[in-house]
């Protein structure tokens, strides 16, 4: 694969992951900021993660599916 085909890929699965990620915490009814502040993460840096402006380190992405209560495994379940 081109690196460039590479870049557009990875920025996929980041906005197709952040995507589940919100959409696992408006069934909790958290808002935003609520959950960030439940995951101690900036508000801002939560908003870039459910864009898929940022890449997640695993320990974020740790922290997330913990505060979900669900698995690294499942919230990229389907993606890639």
């Amino acid at each position: 694969m081109e690196p460039t085909a590479t870049i557009v890929s990875m920025q996929a699965i980041q906005k197709t992951l952040g995507s589940r990620i919100r959409e696992l915490r408006t069934k909790r009814e958290w808002s935003q900021e609520e959950f960030a502040d439940h995951c101690d993460i900036h508000r801002s840096h939560m908003g870039e993660i459910e864009r898929g402006e940022t890449n997640l380190t695993l320990s974020t992405l740790l922290v997330i599916s913990q505060k979900l209560e669900t698995t690294i495994s499942a919230l990229f379940r389907g993606i890639a």
